[in-house]
């Protein structure tokens, strides 16, 4: 190593060879599969850092699939010897077998919605004409497939209610092939497209076609984790091959742009939403089409804010007059009028100011603006006049939870949305904006007793003094002797809020005695745009203190102990998990990291990955790496350590977060750890992320999950 590297990055460097040491001298006998480890070093702004698992990023060389298989099998023998895993999971299918509904939405007097019947592997498009007529399957992705590893993406139908277009994806990954079908018929048409990530699509007002964005196709690579980039901006007319799609708009010399376009409502404009990688600021560009009845899709892009210099949402247009909701000079948003004839920034009208709630996502529907906000991280929905700004108050919610499916148009009398808590399943209301009164539509039920349980919103302080909402979940009553098995989840990141939200899985958890927690960190939007970037980039060490906080409270306050706690997250969630257990192993008994990003060094190497940079860095620059070397899971595993039980979980088409990001901290964990706990790792087939996932892998999962903690946290369920 360097003679000028620092203390710690010396040390950092002597722990990655203990720990290649450490896998090669316990590999005969070992009770985890042997995994070699390679003499790879890189060497960042003057540090080398050793990657000895960098081999297990290529997730189809045949040492990482005979790797895969060995530890599956040594995984799922330990869970079958679970004895509580089978009444787990016949309690789970038993309280997941219930009728799911999304909201409606109306186009040309049809009425759409998804709907589950229960088991279902894939819910169910449905249509209806008008608000009587009789529902019809419209698309069943179930048929798709034998195995239901077929799911829908993106949707849209064209403006006279005759086309639906859409997307599927196969095994869970982020690439969608589009579709046309006939909405009378039932039938598709011809029109096949690919190579699609990341895209709506959006019809124009002629209904003769529609927008989306496409990549080239990746050329010899495997396309799961070909980095993409460049994105193309095309039109598709219906009936003619992909060859023939018109190129409405790229940007070759900005190949880390991302295109989002939308056609307005009243067809004239299409709006172009322009961000760089996952970045909150964005550009807007727009094409006047013209008559909407004959758009003329190849005019101009006309470039109406360009600086990258605030989030700017669109949300409607009256003419030329375009609204938008916007963080400029608002952290928490608010919502502006600018006339594109006139867009310099004096000419631009507050029309709905920041408020201490955070503006989620607003809609114009009939002559009103209909405001989603959350309130320490649960929705407030209030209903604003277009013009004059008169309030006509707030939605009538049922309790804490969260509101969704808003949508609509302005000559619309109605809309529809669905409320959810952690004790509620998904119920659909139908709101009357002549009335002003809200109707229970669908309110499924579920085989438990909810009056049995409680949530209550606690407030707690974090390592820099920061006060931090937590909602916690569990029967009436328990006690609070710190006992009590206690699952905490939580995501901070992206600008992402966690807000109530049913799942069956919880219940069960909670039938077994177990606590359910949600602490919202920063680096999400609960509070809007300070509170994401008091976790993003240089900060990112906060959302681990503000997650530690959260276990501390909860176990001072009695409500659980370390050897009782479970910790879990998913994504940048199952960052999250990988940073703390690592950070401090002695907090809790079980940790739970899915799909996480564990190499923070390498994870723009992958598929979409360098879109990720805009909250967490690069290690391209010298004192992003610094910050990220420090908490990088993989890059944070210490040999001779006692980590807790461990079950990572990743899928074998995570084209999103590249399961070579789990390979590798599994198997450097397995190599490290000291102590008698178990480290595992879950390697789902035919699965991805997590989108699209059927119910019935995910149902396994969650019984594999709970099982798995079950045992490693001592507990003894009696389910009913």
């Amino acid at each position: 190593m360097d003679a000028h590297l620092t203390r710690p990055a010396r040390l950092f460097g002597a722990m990655l060879a203990l720990l290649a040491t450490a896998a090669a001298l316990s590999a005969q006998g070992s009770r985890y599969p042997a995994a070699r480890t390679v003499d790879q070093a890189d060497t960042f702004h003057g540090t080398v850092v050793r990657d000895p698992y960098r081999w297990m990023e290529d997730p189809d060389a045949a040492d990482t699939r005979a790797w895969i298989a060995a530890e599956n099998a040594i995984t799922f023998a330990y869970l079958d010897s679970i004895p509580q895993r089978a009444a787990i999971r016949d309690r789970l299918t038993k309280l997941w077998n219930y009728p799911k509904y999304s909201a409606p939405f109306r186009e040309a007097g049809r009425y759409f919605w998804f709907e589950n019947s229960g088991l279902q592997n894939q819910s169910v498009l449905y249509v209806r004409d008008g608000r009587k007529g009789t529902p019809r399957q419209l698309l069943d992705p179930n048929t798709l497939s034998a195995d239901g590893t077929v799911a829908l993406g993106a949707l849209a139908v064209s403006n006279n209610g005759r086309w639906l277009g859409y997307g599927v994806s196969v095994s869970g990954s982020d690439w969608q092939e589009f579709h046309v079908r006939d909405i009378d018929t039932g039938r598709d048409q011809g029109d096949t497209l690919r190579w699609i990530k990341f895209s709506g699509i959006s019809w124009t007002r002629d209904n003769r076609g529609f927008f989306y964005s496409r990549y080239d196709e990746p050329k010899g690579e495997n396309a799961l984790t070909a980095v993409v980039r460049a994105p193309k901006l095309c039109y598709h007319r219906l009936g003619t091959p992909q060859s023939q799609d018109i190129l409405v708009y790229d940007r070759p010399d900005q190949p880390d742009w991302i295109l989002r376009a939308s056609v307005t409502d009243d067809g004239q404009y299409l709006i172009v939403s322009i961000s760089q990688g996952t970045d909150e600021r964005n550009r807007v560009y727009f094409i006047d089409l013209g008559d909407p009845r004959k758009p003329v899709v190849t005019q101009p892009v006309v470039k109406l804010l360009d600086r990258f210099d605030a989030t700017y949402d669109f949300i409607d247009n009256e003419g030329s007059t375009f609204y938008f909701r916007t963080d400029l000079n608002a952290a928490r948003a608010r919502v502006i009028a600018i006339n594109v004839d006139l867009p310099r920034e004096e000419q631009w009208r507050s029309v709905i100011p920041e408020s201490p709630d955070a503006m989620q996502s607003v809609a114009l529907i009939g002559d009103r603006f209909v405001v989603s906000y959350l309130h320490d991280a649960h929705s407030l929905v209030r209903l604003v006049a277009l013009h004059g700004g008169e309030a006509f108050g707030e939605l009538a919610l049922p309790g804490i939870g969260s509101v969704g499916g808003i949508a609509g148009k302005r000559g619309d009398d109605e809309f529809f949305y669905s409320f959810t808590s952690y004790l509620s399943p998904p119920s659909i209301y139908r709101y009357d904006l002549k009335q002003r009164t809200s109707t229970l539509e669908r309110a499924p039920a579920v085989a438990f007793d909810p009056g049995l349980y409680e949530s209550k919103q606690v407030f707690y302080t974090s390592k820099d003094g920061t006060r931090v909402p937590m909602i916690i979940t569990a029967r009436k009553g328990i006690p609070l002797d710190g006992t009590n098995p206690t699952l905490l989840y939580a995501y901070g990141g992206f600008n992402i809020s966690l807000t109530p939200s049913f799942s069956p899985a919880n219940i069960v958890w909670m039938e077994m005695g177990g606590i359910y927690a949600v602490a919202n960190l920063r680096g999400g939007g609960e509070y809007g745009k300070e509170w994401h970037q008091g976790g993003m980039l240089l900060h990112k060490q906060n959302v681990f203190d503000d997650f530690i906080a959260a276990a501390e409270y909860l176990i001072k306050a009695r409500y659980t102990s370390s050897s009782k706690l479970a910790v879990q997250g998913a994504s940048n969630g199952g960052l999250l998990i990988g940073a703390v257990m690592t950070q401090r192993p002695d907090l809790m008994g079980v940790a739970l990291p899915a799909v996480g990003v564990m190499d923070m060094l390498r994870f723009h190497k992958f598929t979409i990955g360098w879109a990720w940079t805009s909250d967490y860095g690069s290690a391209d620059d010298s004192t992003q790496f610094r910050a990220l070397v420090a908490y990088s899971p993989y890059h944070s595993i210490r040999p001779g350590t006692r980590y807790p039980a461990t079950l990572v979980t990743t899928a074998d088409h995570d084209d999103r977060v590249v399961p070579g990001h789990s390979f590798k901290f599994a198997a450097a964990l397995q190599a490290a750890q000291a102590g008698p706990a178990p480290v595992l790792i879950r390697i789902d087939t035919k699965s991805g992320h997590g989108g699209g996932k059927p119910t019935a892998k995910r149902i396994d999962e969650v019984a594999d999950i709970f099982a798995f903690t079950v045992k490693n946290l001592g507990m003894a369920p009696a389910l009913p």
